[in-house]
């Protein structure tokens, strides 16, 4: 055992903070989709983390200390999206909408809805508002918003083998972060969609969209909504799969980084040059059907400068 393993003395650094313990795991899958292959080992240093995913209420803290204007509250730059309709480049963000009945699940415009007005305290628009739901997971956050939120409280954003580590709670190559079965004894243990997304929600799990954190078990660090409730934005440039050698026997990768920022850029969109970074641990419109990614191996890219109803955040706290 190496000292990372080993929680340091005393409180955690900030409250509700669980400690992460170090050491060597197997990260990514080779059993799922392909950009998260291949499996192989990596190590890294213990940290801590945030218990919960940020809230709406915490964030709102942050937003009255400091007057900080999110990205979903500013007019996007007419020249960041060439050939964008004007009725676009207003203050917004993209919001879900149910469809009415099965359709082509390559066409995501069909239930993504740009919604003037839509930012962390009007998630589904000017008309709604997060006054009842302080203890939801806060949403609509770009990349930018969540590290000034992290750098506002003196924490951090985990890199991806820092989120996986922590997300896998100690258990080895399993497909979810609570073992290999899907709804262990019926009960569903993550707030995602049930039935046929994007027009069926059977809402198995009690929940049509986001949940108040801590709706569901822990998993073995201590950590909850893990899987689920929200997208959590990482610190690592995209990359299509992991490294293809990413380490021998001999020297497996402590403490590894994604790709760079310059590779980062989606190739079927080059109009469209944003880089993005890798969000992690599905949402609450991960089904089956389409988006099985709430599991700990799961990552997907998306735009730095993009909030939408399902990306949130937390932090670490590295000794």
């Amino acid at each position: 055992m190496d000292d990372a393993s080993i929680a340091p003395l005393g409180r955690p650094p900030h409250p509700q903070m669980q400690w992460v313990p170090g050491g060597t795991y197997l990260m990514g899958s080779d059993k799922h989709y392909p950009e998260e292959a291949p499996a192989h080992q990596v190590t890294v240093d213990g940290f801590w983390m945030d218990k919960f995913q940020v809230t709406n209420a915490q964030f709102a803290r942050f937003i009255k200390k400091t007057g900080y204007v999110t990205v979903a509250e500013c007019a996007p730059n007419p020249e960041d999206f060439p050939g964008a309709p004007a009725e676009n480049l207003v203050p917004g963000s993209l919001v879900f909408q149910p469809t009415s009945g099965p359709v082509d699940l390559e066409k995501v415009n069909l239930w993504w809805r740009w919604t003037p007005g839509a930012c962390w305290k009007h998630p589904e628009g000017p008309k709604s508002h997060v006054k009842s739901r302080g203890r939801h997971p806060v949403v609509h956050i770009a990349h930018e918003d969540a590290q000034a939120y992290a750098d506002w409280i003196g924490k951090d954003l985990p890199t991806e083998a820092e989120w996986e580590r922590a997300a896998r709670g100690g258990l080895e190559a399993k497909d979810y972060v609570w073992g290999d079965e899907h709804f262990p004894k019926g009960r569903p243990f993550a707030n995602t969609w049930q039935g046929e997304f994007p027009w069926q929600n059977l809402v198995t799990d009690g929940f049509e969209g986001t949940s108040p954190v801590g709706s569901f078990p822990p998993n073995k660090f201590g950590l909850n909504d893990m899987a689920g409730n929200v997208w959590e934005w990482t610190n690592d440039w995209w990359t299509e799969a992991h490294p293809s050698e990413p380490g021998k026997p001999c020297c497996i990768p402590t403490n590894p980084r994604g790709g760079e920022r310059d590779n980062s850029f989606d190739p079927a969109a080059p109009d469209w040059q944003v880089p993005r970074k890798v969000v992690k641990g599905g949402s609450y419109l991960c089904a089956p059907n389409y988006c099985l990614r709430y599991r700990p191996a799961a990552r997907r890219p998306h735009m730095i400068d993009t909030g939408t109803t399902h990306i949130g955040f937390r932090c670490i706290s590295r000794p």
